[in-house]
């Protein structure tokens, strides 16, 4: 894997058929969450909107305007209506950009902030709070908060200005996250989950705080399917570490089994926590990516 911290910024993050058809989609949420500012989403604190939730016994100083006087008639008892008031949810999209996103043809990168770039998209339509964020050397940096579909070019050229850095340290980014109470809301983190600590845990803490958590799991074709033979030398594109290596059908054939062993853990164990998991091939086309495979796992509805 080559370390490429001059890779360049995707010339088109968002291509306009994309985003029209991006318009009629929402990020699919399995937990309903009070919001701060009204926006698209039903929420749990009950308001003055026009969408009916519940009944309460009547007491004293209720506005008599909520009263329903219909079931008053028949029962003799005094009702008041309970509303959902639409309000905005919390969306936290975390882009990895350590020098190991930065291997393939597309990169990783590319597909990262292609992504990223499409679902922040749609939670600015839906008036959601945004909140991008890379994760690098220095842990999880957050750009401020956007709204609006005004705010649509500032996230693309946040995303552009992401660039490969050293290692993520993930797992224990993720973790300072979660217990810095800033994860709250849905999270959706893009990586290629490369990281010689835990990440499943911090992900689970950051559930645990009030969050929710999907995981874009992205890989390479190369990554997937290795196509090597012969003496080779492997280089860690975060430690620059070396390993030798003599590529036969033994080899691979192990290398393969260790990485079905690596994924299908990873899924099981995200998905007994109640996250969301899509494995993401880089040379995959982004429209099969977000139409086929995020729509099948709901993380767009």
């Amino acid at each position: 894997m080559a370390n490429s911290s001059a890779l360049p910024a995707p010339p088109d993050l968002l291509s306009p058929d994309v985003a029209r058809r991006l318009r009629s989609l929402e990020l699919g949420s399995v937990r309903r969450r009070p919001g701060q500012l009204r926006g698209d989403r039903r929420s749990t604190k009950r308001g003055t909107s026009i969408e009916f939730a519940d009944y309460r016994n009547y007491a004293p100083g209720d506005d008599l305007r909520r009263v329903d006087w219909n079931l008053y008639a028949r029962t003799d008892r005094m009702f008041t209506k309970l509303y959902e008031e639409e309000e905005d949810m919390s969306v936290r999209i975390l882009v990895d950009a350590s020098d190991s996103m930065a291997f393939g043809a597309p990169s990783k990168l590319d597909v990262a902030r292609r992504l990223a770039a499409a679902l922040g998209y749609v939670a600015l339509a839906e008036l959601d709070r945004l909140r991008p964020a890379v994760i690098g050397p220095s842990g999880v940096t957050e750009h401020r908060p956007l709204r609006g579909q005004a705010a649509v070019g500032e996230l693309l050229e946040f995303l552009a200005s992401i660039r490969p850095a050293g290692s993520a340290a993930l797992g224990e980014s993720l973790s300072r996250y979660a217990w810095s109470g800033r994860g709250r809301g849905l999270v959706v983190l893009i990586s290629d989950l490369y990281d010689p600590g835990d990440v499943v845990r911090p992900l689970r803490q950051l559930c645990g705080r009030g969050g929710e958590a999907v995981v874009l799991h992205v890989l390479s074709p190369e990554e997937l399917e290795p196509d090597l033979a012969g003496d080779v030398e492997l280089v860690d594109s975060e430690t620059a570490d070396r390993s030798p290596l003599t590529a036969d059908g033994p080899v691979l054939e192990a290398y393969r089994s260790r990485l079905d062993e690596w994924l299908s853990g990873l899924a099981s164990s995200l998905r007994r926590s109640a996250m969301g998991y899509v494995l993401v091939r880089s040379d995959e086309p982004l429209e099969e990516v977000l139409f086929r495979d995020l729509r099948r796992a709901r993380v767009l509805v």
